[in-house]
């Protein structure tokens, strides 16, 4: 470890130490380089995750005031549903198709009697949420990721600052050399770790709390629809289709 110490950090009267955030990276300990790099891979896929969440809840959000306009119109359910078929692209077509799914497989047979209408519309409910369930597993991917990162990323870096620290105390321990030019490579190498750290964490935090308040805004709104839709289906229940 002395060994890597001393040639991590430069001595007094060697070449100058490039201070430059490359250079800094090449200079590192092997520890301190895997730190880096776990961080910058960490803050590009963050970076990729919140591009696509921002972009798919836009998505969501337009295709849902479509359906919704189209829906509230006062045009035939029927026809909707069989407009949007079995490929919804959106998870509030998708709630209505396994509702429509349902009530239409149960109104093609016989359904008569109390108790036949009341299991119809519990069964109808518990399709519609177990849609919306699934659904939204499938908007909330990856933000589990953005969680873990906003949290640990700062320790990780701390980590790395150090691990750092010690091989430039280690350099002065061998040198016994304690001026500035040996002392700040190593310990601006220790800290880059650390500001990469933040730099990974920083939007990971933001972008966590945003998407996740916008993501509880639309599973509520898709709710709000399973609700008014089930309504709907048990007063043409009760109306004899």
């Amino acid at each position: 470890m002395e060994q890597s110490a001393i040639q991590s950090v430069p001595l007094a009267g060697s070449v100058a130490a490039d201070l430059s955030l490359v250079g800094l990276f090449a200079q590192a300990d092997i520890v301190v380089k895997a730190v880096m790099i776990a961080l910058l891979l960490a803050s590009f896929w963050c970076w990729a995750i919140i591009f696509e969440k921002l972009g798919r809840m836009r998505r969501l959000r337009r295709r849902a005031n479509e359906f919704e306009r189209t829906f509230w119109s006062g045009g035939s359910l029927d026809d909707l549903f069989e407009e949007i078929g079995d490929r919804p692209d959106d998870p509030m077509s998708a709630i209505f198709v396994s509702a429509m799914r349902e009530w239409r497989r149960a109104t093609e047979g016989t359904l008569r009697g109390t108790e036949s209408l009341r299991s119809l519309s519990e069964r109808i409910d518990r399709v519609m949420q177990v849609t919306l369930t699934r659904e939204l597993e499938h908007v909330e991917r990856y933000m589990t990721f953005l969680a873990s990162v906003g949290s640990t990323a700062p320790f990780i870096g701390l980590f790395g600052t150090v691990w750092g620290i010690m091989n430039s105390f280690t350099a002065i321990a061998v040198t016994k050399n304690t001026s500035l030019a040996v002392v700040a490579p190593g310990i601006a190498e220790a800290l880059f770790a650390t500001a990469l750290g933040l730099v990974a964490a920083i939007p990971a935090v933001i972008a966590y709390n945003k998407l996740s308040n916008d993501i509880n805004r639309y599973a509520a709104r898709l709710e709000s629809f399973a609700g008014e839709f089930g309504a709907i289906l048990s007063r043409r229940t009760d109306e004899g289709y």
